[in-house]
């Protein structure tokens, strides 16, 4: 048999979690057509001796929805091994969209995924319709893309500027349940929803999805139901969840898989996790799919106070962080609202539903770099070491901090993830799935595109939590499933040929560093991979040893129903 590529002498893991075995695959037209010992005469052979050879890794939770258009790769999750991307996570999209309201939609997406606005700007929105966006990205594209629907912008469609203030009535859910129903048919891979009180629009008021209530939510549901495909993806369904068990009812009343962010540690709340356990094994047991994301990584964000997040939704802070600079600098040295502000975040005076901040969120907090020789000595140090040290006020020696420096002293944020005993429980627990990425968001705080590299290499390679191919599996079979996309996640003949090609004795992540390649000069955080060698999409070389081979053989990967009807 003649092959277009042939990869020969690798350890084949095949995602099923069954044992490798050292062996050849054979491509042809894009699919895996042969495995084993192969002979045959191939227009490219690679020699993958000492290398394990498994199905493309599936990126789940992105949001390139912005950054496909100008970056075909999504990078940097291929870097890492991942041939597919799923984008229009947590209700945001950029379809559909009125034409002249585009920037409305871009709003959400960077205020609430911290995605520089300049480089956003730049996207020349030549779309409306769900179905008109997935035809214009794949025109281009190096991996694979799969697409939800994203609640907000639906809402955004229909409600306008009403969407954000107000329950909606029949006739508009009739109109969003159209919209659903219409992407749907166009190949959309499901629906995402939002019950993340603490997102935001830059004007401080919470983006359309969080202010649906669950009439409309389970409408949406019904729609995916109706048609008998898709998936449903929730951005913080974790509070819904143990609040009101809303992810469990929306899973039983619809029918579909539902999975929300996340099953993680928090130092906030330790005991947190257990609990969500337990409740996830009832709902499993009464044969339920609702389940949350987990994810490999300790959440470090980076952040100065020119660009700062966490602290939104504080009354008093929240109008100062989308003020300009020098409005910021007035704010910080007035002692009136540093009083203030020290009533709301350490005296604990206020409610802020769905902030990401805690109480002794001081603790966690710590300084990482900074500008004057002088203040060096306080690398290292909590907020809270830090004031104690010079017997300040809290808040009076973090903004002493921040005034001096002219904003742009970096700190670190760590309270998520950061127990490695738990960390290691939850990613063997099978009724969660590994994912949570967020590649393309947060741009300039964190980066989390490498969580295979790092599952792969700390907790496969040195920590030795589960074995290579039960990793694997966590990475292409099960994430596949869930979503849908049946032709993928497997080393199977007949099945596309996504494909990764690493070390499993060196891969790990590369500590991220700044890079000025968005557009209009906006920065980020990159972070590339070692042991990754060769990144295959659809059967051509997509990234060879970490370089572009400038092969761009991605998709647009669409629900079943959708090829059931092409098919007829």
């Amino acid at each position: 048999m003649a092959y277009d590529l042939l990869i020969k002498n690798g350890r084949v893991i095949d995602g099923s979690g069954m044992p490798g075995f050292r062996g050849d695959v054979g491509i042809r037209n894009g699919k895996i057509v042969a495995l084993g010992k192969l002979e045959g005469a191939a227009t490219r052979t690679i020699n993958a001796d000492g290398l394990v050879v498994a199905p493309g890794f599936l990126d789940t939770h992105c949001h390139y929805d912005a950054q496909v258009t100008w970056d075909p790769l999504c990078s940097f999750s291929p870097y890492h091994g991942a041939t597919t991307v799923i984008i229009g996570n947590c209700s945001l999209a950029l379809a559909p969209v009125r034409r002249g309201n585009d920037r409305r939609l871009k709003e959400f997406l960077s205020y609430v995924e911290a995605i520089p606005m300049e480089a956003l700007d730049t996207v020349d929105v030549n779309w409306e319709t769900i179905d008109e966006y997935m035809t214009t990205i794949e025109r281009r594209l190096g991996v694979n893309v799969g697409a939800l629907i994203g609640h907000t912008a639906v809402r955004h469609y229909v409600m306008g500027n009403e969407s954000q203030g107000r329950p909606s009535n029949a006739k508009e859910i009739d109109a969003m349940c159209n919209i659903v129903r219409d992407g749907m048919m166009a190949g959309a891979l499901g629906l995402s929803i939002d019950r993340q009180k603490g997102h935001y629009d830059p004007q401080g008021v919470r983006i359309p999805a969080v202010w649906a209530e669950e009439n409309e939510i389970f409408a949406l549901g019904h729609v995916l139901a109706d048609l008998g495909t898709g998936i449903i993806q929730s951005g913080a369904g974790v509070r819904a969840e143990m609040a009101g068990g809303l992810m469990t009812r929306l899973a039983e009343s619809t029918g579909r898989q539902v999975v929300y962010n996340s099953l993680l540690h928090s130092v906030r709340e330790p005991d947190a996790w257990k609990k969500h356990m337990a409740l996830v094994d009832e709902t499993v047991n009464a044969g339920i799919r609702a389940n949350p994301m987990c994810s490999p990584d300790s959440i470090v964000n980076r952040f100065t106070m020119r660009n700062a997040q966490i602290f939104k939704g504080v009354p008093t802070w929240h109008p100062i962080l989308i003020a300009p600079d020098e409005e910021k600098l007035r704010a910080y040295r007035d002692p009136e609202i540093r009083q203030k502000l020290h009533q709301e975040v350490i005296d604990w005076t206020v409610d802020v539903p769905g902030a990401t901040l805690a109480p002794r969120w001081y603790d966690f907090i710590w300084v990482g770099e900074t500008m004057l020789a002088k203040n060096e000595r306080f690398k290292g140090k909590s907020l809270s070491e830090m004031a104690q040290a010079q017997g300040k006020r809290i808040i009076d020696a973090f903004l002493d901090l921040v005034v001096e420096e002219n904003l742009e002293t970096v700190f670190l944020r760590e309270d998520l993830g950061g127990d490695k005993e738990v960390t290691a429980k939850i990613l063997n627990y099978p009724n969660a799935y590994i994912g949570l990425s967020d590649g393309g968001a947060h741009v300039q705080f964190q980066n989390g595109c490498g969580y295979s590299s790092h599952l792969l290499g700390y907790w496969v390679r040195q920590e030795r939590i589960m074995s290579l191919e039960q990793a694997v599996r966590r990475l292409t079979f099960d994430s596949a499933s869930i979503y849908g996309i049946y032709d993928r996640g497997l080393l199977r003949p007949g099945l596309a040929a996504d494909i990764v090609i690493f070390d499993a004795e060196t891969i790990k992540s590369l500590p991220p560093d700044k890079v000025y390649d968005f557009p209009a000069g906006a920065w980020r955080l990159r972070q590339l991979a070692v042991g990754v060698h060769y990144t295959i999409v659809n059967g051509q070389v997509l990234l060879e040893h970490g370089s572009h081979s400038g092969a761009l053989p991605g998709a647009v990967l669409r629900n079943s129903l959708y090829h059931e009807r092409a098919a007829a």
